[in-house]
């Protein structure tokens, strides 16, 4: 693997100083953090896939969770290889496929042409924003109790957010609320993406993903395509994503605060 370095003398990766004038002192210039937003080309055996605006780390991650969570492949061993490449003002995440998902990847790849993480961009039918999903069994439960634990946890995660307050959070936490891992973007799809491809090499199997933003239905498409049963959203749920949940028997908890928390779908995992 390419070692990528965008920034030099800086506290984290993926933000750089600039100078600022506020509110009230607009003669005066001062410095300040803002979070980095580069382009990130996935591309499967030599054809270019999809390009996302991301934050400048976690490559790899984000790149095993994308393939997991659209569906490209089925386990971590369907990719061979990957390296990471400087490109074009951005970076290339060069991924080597097995044959048969390569396969599988070209037949879709004109239905999903111009797809972004966002959804639906370049979907020729209204039929196809919705990927059938299989159910989810009912082997996870978590103590709403918990909850507050871990949600005291989620900004350790989030270091470019602690200087800009600019990014994402998902975090993968334990049935006691205690935070296993996570990762931050500036984008809320590919944050969740580079925690399911960090969680597809880790012994996590009891647990539920926080997320720091909304849960729109990507969100839910995207976890319950890798086996999540229980998501907590730090913010509000859409319509689209509760219906989406509640067929695929994804637990959906929105509100998700101090004291709080709003169930959406299937209560019975939750005490």
């Amino acid at each position: 693997m390419n070692k990528m370095s965008f920034l030099n003398n800086n506290p984290v990766n993926g933000v750089r100083q600039t100078m600022v004038q506020q509110r009230g002192q607009l003669h005066t210039s001062q410095s300040d953090w803002v979070a980095e937003e580069v382009p990130v080309a996935l591309v499967y055996n030599g054809i270019s896939h999809v390009v996302m605006m991301a934050s400048p780390k976690d490559f790899e991650a984000f790149a095993l969770g994308f393939s997991l969570s659209e569906g490209i492949i089925r386990t971590p061993q369907d990719i061979y290889g990957m390296d990471v490449v400087p490109a074009c003002n951005g970076v290339e995440v060069q991924i080597e496929l097995s044959s048969r998902c390569f396969m599988s990847l070209k037949e879709r790849r004109r239905s999903m042409a111009g797809r972004t993480g966002c959804g639906v961009c370049g979907v020729e039918q209204i039929t196809d924003v919705v990927r059938p999903l299989e159910p989810l069994p009912f082997t996870q439960t978590f103590d709403l109790e918990n909850l507050d634990n871990a949600l005291r946890q989620l900004r350790s995660v989030q270091h470019i957010g602690d200087l800009t307050g600019c990014t994402h959070a998902a975090a993968w936490i334990d049935p006691l609320g205690e935070l296993q891992g996570g990762c931050e973007d500036i984008g809320r799809h590919v944050a969740l993406d580079k925690l399911l491809g960090i969680r597809a090499k880790q012994p996590w199997t009891q647990g539920a993903v926080l997320v720091s933003s909304r849960a729109s239905y990507e969100m839910v498409q995207k976890a319950a395509m890798c086996g999540v049963e229980i998501l907590f959203a730090v913010s509000a749920a859409t319509t689209l994503a509760i219906d989406v949940a509640d067929k695929c028997n994804l637990t959906l908890v929105g509100f998700s605060k101090p004291g709080r928390g709003t169930v959406f779908t299937h209560p019975q995992r939750l005490r």
